[in-house]
């Protein structure tokens, strides 16, 4: 399919057929990931597929906790972040059903491949994530080519532990995401919901329109 519109109509999928996704869609999809960019060409992704009925279940177990204390926060009537009451509703069922989505891939990093340059600035350390998060939207941008839908979650780092120790995870391992994959139940969205180019491009300094 056409780039931008992969790029325009990747949204996060929350509901999903029981339809399995084969190993030769997983390694196109792979195969296409694994060209991102990342610092010093050091490869530091490594990913785990977890598809055993008994793993899925327990890492929606470990989901679920943090997801609704999150979502007692938020409060249906009261969304923030930009999200409206049916999306929220719609991810309290992606939580409710994350062991029933066919696979539940783990975002993996090698700790030692990874480079932040950020973490002496006395402020949340991010830039190590830019050797790791290009390469997973590579990922959902493949699947997507293959009509094979995605939903990205960081939820689930909070139990790195528990996952680590889950999926025999060694040490120097962390976890970066999890993504839900599976055949959309509903279909891919038509258009995404974003804010416009105009409010958020700004030339030479922040906050003067680069774009009238």
């Amino acid at each position: 399919m056409e780039l931008t519109e992969a790029m325009r109509t990747t949204g996060t999928c929350r509901y999903f057929t029981p339809d399995p996704v084969s190993d030769e869609v997983l390694h196109r999809a792979f195969d296409a990931a694994r060209f991102g960019p990342q610092g010093g060409n050091r490869q530091p992704l490594r990913w785990v597929v977890v598809r055993d009925s008994e793993r899925k279940r327990a890492l929606a177990d470990l989901y679920l906790p943090p997801w609704k204390a999150y979502l007692a926060g938020v409060g249906i009537g009261d969304v923030r972040v930009g999200a409206v009451p049916k999306a929220v509703a719609d991810a309290d069922h992606f939580a409710e059903h994350l062991a029933d989505a066919p696979a539940i891939v783990v975002v993996c990093a090698e700790l030692d491949g990874l480079h932040p340059t950020d973490h002496e600035l006395g402020r949340l350390s991010v830039v190590g994530g830019a050797s790791i998060y290009p390469t997973m939207q590579n990922f959902c941008l493949a699947l997507r080519d293959q009509g094979v839908a995605s939903a990205v979650t960081t939820l689930l780092c909070h139990s790195e532990p528990e996952v680590r120790k889950l999926l025999d995870i060694p040490d120097g391992i962390i976890t970066a995401a999890h993504v839900a994959i599976g055949y959309p139940a509903k279909g891919f969205p038509r258009k995404l919901s974003r804010g416009p180019v105009e409010d958020t491009v700004f030339a030479d300094t922040y906050g003067s329109p680069l774009f009238a």
